[in-house]
């Protein structure tokens, strides 16, 4: 299947369903990678790209727990309840977001494979 590259509203949810947001894709799903950086990899979800002013927690907020690390730039997302990792504000880019592919609603990430990579372990911010 070959990802729309339109923009587009999406919602995304948690596991359990305790947490729910929405958010424009400017690239729709066709902005979907997965990174390699020490976290991303470890973590295996791919992202799509969201804008960041767009993004709007709909249920949940309160179950939201924050992970950062090192510039503490990077913020990213989990539930509490469940554990899933539902969105990140890119250290990259602070007007993007990424938003877990595998949250959106009436995805499978699974048809839009082969997902590309991009280079975390190589951040220009590591430099």
């Amino acid at each position: 299947m070959t990802a729309p590259d339109t923009a587009e509203i999406r919602r995304a949810r948690c596991h359990c369903g305790a947490v729910v947001i929405e958010a424009e894709l400017p690239q729709g799903l066709a902005s979907a990678t997965h990174c390699d950086c020490s976290f991303c990899r470890r973590r295996g979800a791919a992202a799509v790209t969201a804008i960041a002013a767009t993004l709007k927690v709909l249920k949940g907020a309160d179950n939201l727990a924050l992970y950062t690390w090192g510039t503490h730039t990077a913020q990213h997302y989990f539930c509490k309840t469940c554990g899933i990792y539902t969105h990140h504000r890119r250290r990259s880019d602070r007007a993007e977001c990424g938003v877990n592919l595998g949250c959106i609603d009436g995805v499978n990430p699974r048809d839009l494979d082969p997902v590309p990579w991009t280079d975390g372990v190589n951040h220009p911010s590591d430099r």
